[in-house]
């Protein structure tokens, strides 16, 4: 990921020394749980962890490249880590013939899966926080707009009014259930394999690979191949890719809002900020519009995971390349994402004069199902009803600031079937916005108490 649209946290899981750093814990945690059984001497395992701790704390630049050139001959990651771990130093510090103890049947997926299931946890943990923070200020705007009065539209189109506050709710309680989504594939990625070759502890046992996994918060997969089955990891980045949708239908919604023909709600424009190059008085939704690209990126990212499931018998390598690109892009992306999109929707710059002038900008013809209930409910058949609200709100619509032109209810009140019915007291009572939010408080209430 371009560092555009990385943090420094997020990209930290995903560099060469942390990658290092599981790999050798990992090699560490073995070699214990081994001399612990009686596997290897007890003085190597200490050698191990002793020297290579060292080893990866002093890590610097000219290691990194020293790796990269044993890699070049071996063509084959693993094997260039243990063989740099294992080297002897100018200074002749080393593992020395202790060496010879790492690895101990164990296949590089041993190595490679585990540590890749620990960064997705990890990864998860900063995400799940970064919905946190998300889900804090949509929770907050909610309430401060609970009943500020908007119009809901379909198609679009004006429907009926709603609030802004249930507007912003609808979108906490999506992230919500993605926050959910997103524990559950955590929970599902967590788990460990360190089983040898095929996956049968032929030259490992299986409390080693127990030692391991507990040592670093992972489970023991149950059944393991040479590598860890795919379908966990697709779940993953599906549930990221989940998220991602609902972060482009906010941003498409902060998008549409901030429209200068609707104006109702815009991103905070900063001092200094400039919007355009050649006109001045720009002032453009470029947070959401960035929020729609990355979430392009992340849900591209479903379709490859979803394709490493089906691996030729007990591993290929089809996947490797594929997750090596995917598992730091996609995380870093949806963290930069989300933690952009909290921002945004803290500081959210919302018009309430101009929803309620929106609001009634059609003349009043956004009551018409509230109209129709009441007629029917005053003894018209539903037929009918249609019939003569929809008569009076197209008179409305097509002469919408022509000489001469009434609103919705002066047009309902010309109309012998409907004052037969209602009186204009009772009319006016009808078409009052305050009676559609009888419940809206209560909805919000029914909503946040799955905090």
């Amino acid at each position: 990921m371009v560092p555009r649209y990385t943090r420094p946290e997020m990209a930290a899981i995903w560099s060469p020394e942390a990658r290092f750093r599981i790999w050798f814990e990992i090699e560490a945690l073995a070699a214990e749980a081994m001399a612990e059984g009686g596997t290897i001497p007890a003085e190597s395992a200490r050698a191990i962890r002793r020297e290579g701790d060292a080893r990866i704390a002093a890590m610097t630049e000219a290691d990194l490249a020293r790796i990269d050139e044993i890699e070049r001959v071996t063509r084959h990651d693993v094997i260039a880590f243990l063989t740099w771990l294992g080297e002897t130093r100018p200074d002749g510090s080393g593992m020395g013939e202790h060496a010879r103890f790492m690895h101990q049947g164990m296949t590089s997926s041993d190595v490679l899966d585990t540590a890749l299931n620990l960064q997705l946890v990890r990864a998860a943990d900063l995400l799940l926080a970064d919905l946190d923070a998300l889900l804090a200020a949509l929770r907050r705007r909610a309430e401060e707009h609970a009943l500020t009065p908007t119009i809901g539209r379909s198609h679009g189109i004006h429907a009926e009014p709603t609030t802004f506050g249930l507007k912003l709710a609808g979108h906490w309680a999506e992230f919500a259930r993605g926050r959910k989504r997103l524990l559950a594939a955590r929970e599902e990625v967590a788990t460990a394999a360190v089983s040898g070759p095929v996956g049968t502890f032929a030259s490992v046992t299986p409390a080693v690979e127990a030692h391991v996994a507990a040592k670093l918060g992972l489970r023991p997969e149950p059944v393991s191949s040479q590598v860890i089955p795919r379908d966990r990891h697709a779940a993953y980045f599906c549930a990221l890719s989940v998220i991602a949708s609902s972060l482009e239908r906010l941003a498409t919604e902060v998008r549409h809002l901030q429209r200068s023909e609707v104006r109702e709600a815009e991103e905070y424009f900063h001092p200094g900020q400039k919007g355009s190059s050649a006109m001045p008085h720009k002032r453009n939704p470029v947070l959401s519009e960035n929020l729609t690209g990355l979430a392009r990126l992340v849900r591209g990212y479903a379709m490859p995971a979803l394709e490493n499931v089906a691996l030729w018998h007990e591993r290929d390598i089809s996947h490797s390349s594929v997750e090596r690109v995917i598992g730091p892009d996609a995380t870093i992306a949806l963290d930069f994402a989300l933690t952009r999109a909290a921002g945004m929707v803290d500081k959210l710059t919302v018009y309430p004069d101009r929803m309620r002038a929106n609001l009634e900008s059609l003349g009043g013809v956004v009551h018409s199902g509230k109209v129709l209930l009441a007629l029917t409910q005053a003894g018209m058949s539903r037929e009918d009803s249609y019939a003569t609200v929809q008569r009076s709100a197209m008179a409305t619509w097509e002469n919408l600031g022509q000489p001469g032109g009434r609103s919705f209810r002066d047009n309902l009140l010309q109309d012998p079937a409907v004052t037969r019915l209602i009186a204009p007291a009772d009319l006016d009572g009808v078409m009052d916005p305050a009676r559609d939010f009888t419940h809206v408080r209560d909805t919000l209430a029914r909503v946040f108490a799955e905090a």
